[in-house]
């Protein structure tokens, strides 16, 4: 199996063995064997590992844990191409993009490039524990009900609570505005990188999932905001993490970069 550098897929056995970030693999030491780490958005590292003794290839889209990346447009489609060339499985993790994160209902959506297996949870039932994969029919052929399960997997409670979830956020008209404040929020980061220069490195993500690559330490940036209360994230030493709610409105934003232009 094939995943990428900065690739956080879980802390399960199997996806431990799949996470690239030496400190969340080292500690459960063996992991599952035979997986090979190529570098995220590089066709050439592609080219060289995914050879056919490579069953599947896993990918986040927008990378969370991994600093916000973003996976371009010939990236995906070469992805695409190297696994039909060599038989081998396209699988996208959208546990953390998916949903309506991005602007689409799943972050793949733009690049027009369907994957084989799918992986959702975290924003599925709105908060309550589950998770699902999605396969495409050649995969759903190969397996039998109840070769595949999972804890979280399918409780008829938060089945019903994810029907309404997956029901609201796939309407087009949320979708629709989910992009439009997404827009918004983009044109302030900008504003903002652009005012201070001197610290902020990079933009990264798409929608409502962005990342502030800075000069400096993202873990104070977070406990500065937390202390003004503003929730953020980190996306390792130096990416400060931002996951506005789906439902957030312009005067929210506005208020946040408020409180990073007081904090940084």
């Amino acid at each position: 199996m094939v995943a990428f550098d900065g690739s956080f897929h879980g802390r399960t056995m199997g996806s431990v063995a799949l996470t690239a970030t030496e400190k969340y693999r080292l500690p459960f030491m063996p992991v599952m064997p035979d997986v090979r780490f190529a570098q995220y958005n590089d066709i050439a590292s592609i080219e060289a590992t995914i050879t056919d003794d490579v069953c599947a290839v896993f990918v986040e889209p927008v990378q969370g844990e991994g600093g916000l990346r973003v996976v371009s447009d010939a990236f995906m489609h070469r992805l695409r191409e190297l696994c039909d060339q060599h038989s081998a499985l396209l699988v996208l993790d959208e546990i953390q993009c998916g949903m309506g994160r991005t602007g689409t209902l799943w972050a793949h959506e733009p690049y027009g490039v369907r994957p084989d297996m799918m992986a959702i949870a975290k924003p599925l039932a709105g908060g309550m524990p589950i998770g699902a994969l999605l396969l495409n029919e050649c995969v759903a052929e190969a397996i039998s009900y109840g070769d595949h399960g999972t804890t979280f997997g399918g409780g008829p409670l938060a089945t019903t609570v994810a029907k309404v979830v997956f029901d609201r956020i796939s309407d087009p008209a949320f979708l629709e505005r989910v992009r439009e404040v997404s827009s918004y929020l983009d044109e302030a980061l900008h504003d903002f990188a652009a005012e201070r220069a001197d610290t902020v490195i990079e933009l990264r993500g798409r929608g409502l999932m962005r990342g502030l690559k800075i000069h400096g330490s993202a873990a104070d940036v977070r406990m500065r905001g937390h202390d003004a209360g503003v929730l953020l994230a980190v996306a390792g030493a130096d990416v400060v993490r931002m996951l506005p709610p789906l439902i957030v409105e312009p005067q929210h934003i506005d208020e946040v970069m408020a409180v990073l232009r007081e904090i940084m």
